[in-house]
């Protein structure tokens, strides 16, 4: 005779299901592992603690860069790759790059930080205008580790929180098939509740979207280095129209023409024409 097999575990309806099981902890180890830091080889280029900008701000990455050849570390694999993405961009972008990707580990070159800090200090108003937003996010977002001032690190991890947040709810968005630039059409659902029960976003007269903006925004204005950085950030997503901000800026502006048009509605009917004496 076979021995039946006994019946799985049943989850306990009391025990809330979690995203993220054993959590914080989980967490922090996967977090750790991807800290890990990038080995640098002998034969490895990497930007000296004196590195003279202005050369490499004026350099352009050639648009057709030959594959590496043989075995190669992680340093010239990722070293090799943002150049062939900034390909047409200044050299100083890919500069600027590597040392970010070396600042995300738990361990990096000694000179790094103060490198990148200044890089955005002597050749930042340059360098701006020239890195696609990926690129301009991940050089705000570095400061939040990185930079010199409390005041710098604060825009940094503001940056960092906004822009990854939005990240994730614009990949998540697109699977709604609607085009980014299109907003949700207005529904009733006062009757569904939010995550932890928090209170519903007044469309018509909230300003959670202002209240967010304008304190990273008003922070950044006074922050050295780092500041002008974020402004520029945060003006380029102000005038971008494929974000949550202009979405709920349209609903917003749909949701007060409903307003006017009921408004307009409810007036008494005006005095009706007689006709003029003779």
């Amino acid at each position: 005779m076979t021995t039946a097999e006994p019946d799985p575990p049943q989850p306990d309806p009391d025990t809330p299901i979690e995203t993220y099981p054993d959590a914080p902890d989980s967490l922090i180890q996967i977090w750790g592992q991807r800290r890990r830091r990038l080995k640098l080889a002998a034969r490895d280029w990497f930007p000296p603690a004196d590195l003279d900008l202005a050369p490499l701000l004026a350099a352009r990455i050639p648009e057709n860069l030959p594959p590496l050849q043989g075995s190669q570390t992680l340093h010239a694999r990722k070293l090799h790759q943002m150049r062939v993405e900034l390909a047409g961009k200044p050299e100083l972008a890919a500069v600027n790059a590597i040392l970010i990707a070396h600042l995300r580990k738990q361990r990096f070159p000694a000179h790094a930080p103060a490198l990148f800090r200044r890089i955005w200090a002597e050749a930042g108003p340059q360098l701006m205008p020239e890195l696609p937003g990926r690129w301009l996010i991940s050089s705000a977002i570095t400061f939040g580790d990185h930079g010199e001032t409390e005041a710098q690190r604060r825009v940094g991890l503001s940056i960092n929180i906004l822009f990854s947040l939005m990240k994730l709810y614009e990949f998540e968005r697109l699977h709604s098939g609607l085009d980014a630039a299109t907003p949700f059409p207005i529904r009733r659902i006062r009757s569904r509740r939010l995550p932890l029960d928090m209170p519903h976003f007044n469309l018509g007269d909230g300003g959670l979207d202002i209240n967010l903006l304008a304190q990273i925004w008003n922070e950044a204005r006074k922050a050295p280095v780092v500041g002008p950085l974020a402004c520029h950030l945060l003006q380029r997503l102000n005038c971008d129209p494929r974000g949550l901000f202009r979405r709920i800026g349209m609903m917003r502006a749909g949701k007060q023409m409903e307003r006017i048009a009921r408004a307009i509605d409810d007036l008494p009917p005006g005095p009706t024409e007689t006709g003029r004496p003779g």
